[in-house]
């Protein structure tokens, strides 16, 4: 069967594209959960009017999250810490409390967009990345001083 997918679908392909898959994956999974549309020219003329929006949105969008990593290239969070012996953290600094640090200087960033590999524990200079968009990063630097 024929279909135009309505979204990207991995390891199927890209919004806009005509695929040909098996009929009961296309009537039970893509056709009810509006993944895709039959293949037929009306649906073709619509999709692709879809597709051109969806591009000029993502356009848009793109630019605002490279705007955003302009701004946030070089800021610096400083954390104040209990820390033991050796300079370990009696607890940590997690994408949570990047987050509200971020919120404080007026950047509104979700935690999830914040790439910790795991919560920083040690005292000194971290680079942390926050993936805004697709391909679009920015690095901040994150300092844990020892609270006195």
């Amino acid at each position: 069967m024929d279909i135009i997918l309505r979204e990207d679908i991995d390891k199927l392909g890209s919004r806009g594209q005509m695929v040909k898959v098996k009929d009961g994956y296309a009537r039970n999974f893509l056709l009810p959960r509006r993944m895709a549309v039959m293949a037929t020219e009306s649906n073709k003329k619509i999709v692709e009017q879809e597709r051109q929006s969806w591009l000029r949105k993502e356009a848009t969008v793109k630019a605002d999250a490279e705007g955003l990593a302009k701004l946030l290239n070089g800021v610096t969070l400083e954390f104040a810490r209990k820390a033991g012996e050796e300079d370990h953290l009696f607890g940590s600094v997690t994408s949570l409390d990047i987050e509200v640090a971020l919120a404080k200087k007026s950047f509104t960033i979700d935690k999830k967009k914040i790439h910790l590999d795991e919560p920083l524990k040690v005292l000194g200079d971290h680079k942390v990345t926050l993936h805004l968009y697709k391909d679009v990063n920015a690095e901040i630097t994150v300092t844990i001083v020892k609270e006195v």
